[in-house]
C-alpha cells in the first residue's frame, strides 16, 4: 500500500483544455499529483519521464491517438490505464480495452464519476489477495501455468506473464472459488468496483477475460482454464486439491 506520505500520480492525456484543467484541479484536490499533455507524444514523453501510478488517455487526439499511447505504455508497463471514449461508440471502448486499458468511461461525464473509477482501479492494484480455497503457498500450478498469488505473478513454462493489475485482480477472483460460476455482473462489482443498480456495460469483463486467455490458454478459442458458465458468466476450472 501506498503511505500517505507518497502522493500518487495522475498523468492526463487530452487535447481538450477545459476538460484537463477541470480534472487537475478535482484529482489535485483530492490528494493526487497531476501532470498532463495535450497530446499523446507529449503524452508518452511524460510517462518516461515521471512514471505516473495511472493514466487517463482520451482516444481522439493530434499526433498519437489514445491507441497509439495505450499500445506504446502497453509494451513495457503494467500500469493501469483509464480510456475516454465518445458517447455511444461501442468500437472505441472494445479496441480501447483490447489493446491494455484497464477501464473506460464515456463522455461527457461526471468527474466524480471519474474519481470514483480512479479510485477503484488503483485499488485493485494495491489489493491484498484473496485466500479462500488457495493453497497456504499461494501458489497454484496448473500444467505448465503456475500461479503465485502472494508476488501477484503469473508463469507459463516458466516465462513470467505480465499481467496488468485488474488482469490479476480477475484471475484471483475466478480462483477464489475456481469450478464455480461467477455473473459479470458480480465481476464488474468486485473487480471494478461498478455498482450493481446502474446499467453497465459488461464488456469490459469480456474482454479482460480474452485477453486472459490469450495470455494463459494453449488454445485461446478452447479454453481449458478459464470456462464460459451458459447464461451466466465466467467460471475457473476445478482446482484439484492439493
Amino acid at each position: 500500500m501506498h503511505n500517505s506520505n507518497t502522493r500518487e500520480t495522475i498523468l492526463i492525456v487530452d487535447d481538450e483544455t477545459s476538460l484537463r484543467r477541470i480534472l487537475e484541479t478535482r484529482l489535485t484536490m483530492n490528494g493526487y499529483s497531476v501532470i498532463s499533455a495535450a497530446d499523446g507524444e507529449d503524452g508518452l514523453q511524460l510517462f518516461k519521464q515521471n512514471r505516473p501510478d495511472l493514466v487517463i488517455l482520451d482516444v481522439m487526439m493530434p499526433k498519437l491517438d489514445g491507441y497509439g499511447v495505450c499500445q506504446e505504455i502497453r509494451k513495457d508497463s503494467d500500469i493501469p490505464v483509464i480510456m475516454l471514449t465518445a458517447l455511444g461508440d461501442v468500437s472505441d471502448r472494445i479496441t480501447g480495452l483490447e489493446l491494455g486499458a484497464d477501464d473506460y468511461i464515456m463522455k461527457p461525464f461526471s468527474p466524480k464519476e471519474l474519481e470514483a473509477r480512479i479510485r477503484s482501479v488503483l485499488r485493485r492494484v494495491e489489493k491484498v489477495s484473496i485466500n479462500q480455497g488457495i493453497p497456504h503457498s499461494g501458489i497454484i500450478s496448473l500444467g505448465t501455468i503456475r500461479i503465485d498469488l502472494n508476488k501477484r505473478q503469473v508463469f507459463k513454462q516458466n516465462e513470467r506473464v505480465r499481467l496488468t493489475g485488474m488482469e490479476f485482480s480477475l484471475l484471483e477472483l475466478l480462483l477464489s472459488k475456481a469450478g464455480e460460476p461467477f455473473s459479470r455482473a458480480s465481476i464488474l462489482q468486485d473487480v471494478w468496483g461498478y455498482t450493481p443498480e446502474r446499467h453497465v456495460d459488461t464488456r469490459v469483463v469480456d474482454v479482460h477475460i480474452s485477453r486472459l486467455r490469450a495470455k494463459l490458454e494453449d488454445d485461446p478459442s478452447n479454453p481449458e482454464l478459464i470456462l464460459t458458465a451458459r447464461g451466466t458468466g465466467y467460471l475457473f476450472q476445478k482446482l484439484s486439491d492439493p
